[in-house]
């Protein structure tokens, strides 16, 4: 397997559009191409599953340790792995943990930097100097321009890089049809609209405009092993109903693995369409869009019923963020409007034009409970425009990463678990483990 890194100097420079691109493009050719997004992004991921074919993986350092990052990655069953980088190159936790940077020089693999080109000239090539110069220790491979306005435009840039010895890949022309959608939280999900239309031109302008060959020579050759879980004394075997629809999309592909690999069955279902539980012995609601989703949501009354009872009943329940949200007693939009939800947890959902929070915490358990024991300590990451209003006792004490602010948050009882953080089970495998020993 060959593998390149696709960074870019900054977020909005087009990282996702150009990655999709090269992904589709070298399926095309017949390649199996597995794609991989650096930091704790789950829509990204979408996007690059519709273009390879096959799920996305994520690869973070906070949320999985690095060994975790090695033992997938060098398992991929891929001729191909291309991994889109997050924000600019050096942008992530406090001290650069998770960054683009550190997760490819983890891995040994040369970085092409995106630079957004639209309104710039020969500055393009001083930024990319500045790039490549900032840390000598990493694999620049070289450079694709985007959004760039004329042949004349490209020329001036690239022989401006010539002269600093710096390979351009390619440069891809300002383009709208390109264009992927974006809300508050990221991009349109790909689970919401059929995007195969925009991807399928995304590539071929991305063939025509960048050298692929170039770019899978610049790739470097990667040995490739085989992962297992490690082996272990006990079967957690368990039914495991997984909420997944438009409103319900922000699962890691590694961290639902995991859970399979520690005995587990996961049965999707829709709190949008299906009028019913699937049998199961503990549910799961990741993030999402409940927000976009409210009158929906509200108007399937008879699931909202189904979970209410079963919750009641010490069916165990586990939610991230926007199933945090759903188990409320209502959500109220950033008109004023309020929709019912589950009434699961006695408190409400309300949705704010402000961000409220985004990066990593460390997250101790206050108390025993279907998740671990008391003082157990998580590490996981927020990112949400919506706040809890109620006064429930809180089963975390969260830490913020970058400034270590200090505050308390989420839900439990004997049965529950449910708060605005996001874990990634490979990185906690003790958390899933506990959540399967409570189904059992």
């Amino acid at each position: 397997m060959v593998s390149i890194v696709i960074a870019a100097t900054h977020s909005g420079a087009g990282k996702t559009t150009i990655t999709c691109g090269i992904i589709a493009a070298l399926k095309k050719r017949g390649l199996k191409v597995q794609p991989y997004k650096i930091g704790p992004d789950y829509i990204d991921t979408g996007f690059h599953e519709l273009a390879a074919g096959r799920p996305a993986e994520n690869l973070d350092s906070r949320l999985m340790g690095k060994e975790k990052i090695l033992e997938i990655f060098q398992s991929a069953d891929a001729d191909v792995a291309i991994i889109e980088g997050v924000m600019g190159l050096y942008d992530g936790g406090r001290g650069g943990i998770s960054s683009t940077a550190e997760i490819a020089k983890l891995l040994d693999l040369p970085v092409i930097l995106i630079v957004d080109a639209k309104s710039v000239g020969t500055s393009a090539a001083a930024m990319a100097l500045g790039f490549r110069e900032y840390d000598k220790e990493l694999n620049f491979a070289g450079v694709i321009l985007n959004r760039i306005g004329s042949a004349g435009h490209e020329k001036m840039i690239v022989d401006a890089l010539n002269d600093i010895d710096i390979k351009s890949f390619g440069a891809v022309r300002r383009d709208d049809e390109m264009f992927l959608p974006s809300r508050h939280l990221g991009l349109v999900q790909a689970e919401e609209i059929d995007f195969s239309p925009r991807v399928d031109y995304i590539s071929e302008k991305i063939s025509a405009q960048i050298n692929l060959d170039e770019l899978l020579a610049a790739a470097k050759k990667i040995p490739t092993t085989s992962y297992k879980l490690p082996a272990t004394s006990y079967q957690l075997q368990a039914k495991i109903g997984v909420a997944r629809d438009e409103a319900f999309s922000f699962y890691y592909a590694e961290s639902l693995r995991e859970l399979e690999r520690m005995g587990a069955e996961i049965i999707f279902f829709s709190p949008l369409h299906d009028f019913a539980l699937p049998k199961v012995d503990g549910i799961i609601f990741g993030g999402g869009y409940p927000e976009n989703f409210a009158a929906q949501l509200e108007g399937n009354k008879k699931i909202r019923t189904e979970i209410n009872r079963a919750a009641n009943a010490g069916l165990p329940i586990f939610a991230e963020c926007g199933g945090y949200m759903y188990l409320m007693r209502s959500l109220m939009d950033c008109h004023g409007k309020i929709f019912e939800m589950c009434d699961v947890i006695p408190s409400q959902a309300l949705m704010t034009r402000k961000l409220q929070m985004v990066g990593y915490v460390d997250a101790t358990l206050t108390r025993d409970c279907i998740i671990g024991k008391r003082g157990e300590k998580i590490h996981a990451h927020e990112f949400h425009f919506s706040k809890e209003v109620g006064d429930t006792e809180k089963i975390f004490e969260c830490e913020k990463l970058r400034t270590g602010e200090k505050y308390f948050a989420g839900y439990a009882n004997e049965n529950i678990v449910a708060s605005y953080l996001h874990v990634h089970f490979s990185g906690c495998p003790r958390v899933a483990e506990n959540f399967l020993r409570a189904l059992r």
